[in-house]
């Protein structure tokens, strides 16, 4: 079985939370029992999640080495240049390391996007854009460390795609059976 699920802001992708006020989970999407989520997303972070009750399934959609692409729609703060953009196509240094070559590219506002709830700030001053990045690996907040690395601190993320897998028109918090 494999299921994709649009998480919403906020939400873990897990099932239980032991945090004091606990964070809204997985549970409280109605899925179905016996699945875990084929790798993560930050609760600060929206979109396409995958859920499986098929572990080699799971590996085949998570391991780098399996080149299953993921791409991200990110708002970012400040206007890219041609430059910043090249560096995220070429690779960034982390901390832990370089970062495979990304595709990048910038795009105007996604007009089928749903708000956010909290809205993302907002300062007059201070212009934002749009990214489109896919890359292959799935490094811990890989994607803000990469644009933050090259000058674009990143706004909202929200996972358009893993693989050939899409999230296709759902709302946050809906799901549906791949």
């Amino acid at each position: 079985m494999l299921i994709a699920l649009n998480k919403p802001y906020g939400a873990l992708s897990q099932f239980t939370d032991r945090s004091q006020p606990p964070k809204p989970t997985l549970a409280g999407f109605g899925l179905p029992a016996g699945i875990y989520a084929a790798g993560r997303l930050d609760h600060d972070s929206e979109g396409l999640l995958l859920l499986t009750d098929d572990g080699a399934l799971a590996h085949r959609l998570t391991d780098p080495r399996h080149k299953q692409a993921k791409t991200y729609l990110v708002q970012v703060e400040g206007e890219p240049s041609a430059a910043q953009l090249q560096r995220l196509r070429d690779g960034v240094e982390l901390n832990d390391g370089p970062t495979l070559p990304a595709r990048a590219r910038a795009l105007d506002p996604p007009d089928w996007l749903w708000p956010r709830d909290p809205p993302v700030r907002f300062r007059k001053t201070v212009p934002d854009a749009w990214l489109e990045l896919s890359i292959g690996e799935g490094r811990n907040r890989q994607v803000r460390r990469m644009t933050a690395a090259v000058g674009l601190p990143t706004l909202r993320l929200i996972r358009v795609a893993i693989g050939p897998h899409r999230l296709d028109g759902l709302a946050p918090g809906q799901w549906r059976a791949l």
